[in-house]
């Protein structure tokens, strides 16, 4: 569908950065066009609606009272641009497949955020090749560039830890100072990991289907497909034979969505975090019912997450 192109463009009318910035709507529907076709749509999880839902998710963040008060226009535009391209051009497999591939992206990005610096280079080629901003400064293009990186290069999952501990240092100190623009800017890096994995903080129904979307993808990657094919060895979290969809989701809640929005509704304590949270407790007990139906043990939790690498990409869904 179009869902990328009409919600980001939608987005940018109503925060008024078309105004703000003297943007050609040309342009602009020109640029979301290209972006939206530079995802792949056979990826059953990684594609524009995956974008697209993230984009939602990172407005809806960008609307709560802490952070509003203190947004500038430009902060807007930077995280919705860092949403809409966040996965650009995903190639449906995750950093390890790559790198024990030897594909070409490893090597160039010297294994290091491989996914990710390749999605921010993708979206500056792709800002380049719209002239979206060609009215504007050659240094504030730069910044503009630099910037998306920044927001871009925190969803990779293998750095959450880093992002996790300074986020809960800043604020068992009390020192976040939403005046000061890098201060903001972090803000907008943990928002952004937040919208990327939002996906068990939707209700059940929604949740479930993107569930059933990443693992596909998952497996698609595992044994009997891709890895088995070239005899590699399967990745964690990829194995359709030993692994389920409710192990997986019950790890990824546990390891990785509740530390991350734990924090976060300290920092924005709101009814949408409060209902996030409630949402994530509520998904978490159906997956361990699923488990108990699958298993006949209320067994918690899946060890592949513990020892997770830069492993998983991240999941998503639709704040209303």
């Amino acid at each position: 569908g179009n869902s990328l192109v009409s919600l980001t463009f939608h987005l940018f009318n109503l925060h008024g950065l078309i105004e703000h910035f003297q943007l050609d709507t040309m342009k602009l529907r020109r640029f979301l066009v290209m972006v939206q076709e530079d995802y792949h749509s056979q990826n059953p999880y990684h594609n524009a609606v995956h974008a697209a839902d993230v984009t939602q998710a990172m407005h809806c963040y960008l609307k709560e009272p802490k952070l509003s008060r203190s947004l500038t226009p430009w902060d807007v535009l930077l995280s919705l641009i860092a949403a809409a391209t966040h996965d650009l051009d995903h190639p449906g497999v995750n950093q390890p497949f790559l790198i024990k591939t030897n594909h070409y992206l490893a090597t160039l990005y010297k294994n290091t955020s491989v996914l990710e610096n390749h999605h921010w280079r993708s979206a500056v080629g792709l800002l380049r090749e719209s002239g979206l901003f060609a009215h504007m400064s050659l240094e504030n293009r730069q910044l503009m560039e630099s910037q998306i990186g920044d927001l871009i290069l925190a969803t990779d999952i293998s750095q959450q830890n880093e992002y996790l501990s300074m986020f809960r240092s800043h604020l068992d100190r009390g020192d976040l100072c939403l005046e000061n623009a890098n201060h903001r800017h972090f803000v907008l890096q943990m928002a952004l990991k937040c919208a990327d994995i939002c996906n068990p903080c939707r209700t059940w129904e929604l949740s479930k289907q993107w569930s059933e979307k990443v693992t596909e993808e998952f497996f698609h990657q595992g044994k009997g497909d891709i890895e088995k094919k070239y005899h590699l060895g399967v990745s964690p979290l990829c194995d359709r034979q030993t692994e389920t969809i409710a192990n997986i989701q019950i790890g990824f809640m546990t390891y990785l969505v509740e530390p991350l929005f734990g924090e976060w509704a300290r920092f924005s304590n709101t009814r949408l975090s409060q209902t996030m949270l409630g949402h994530l407790g509520l998904n978490k007990a159906s997956w361990k019912g699923v488990q108990r139906e699958q298993a006949g043990s209320g067994d918690d939790g899946d060890p592949a997450f513990e020892e997770m690498d830069s492993d998983i990409l991240p999941q998503e869904p639709r704040l209303s």
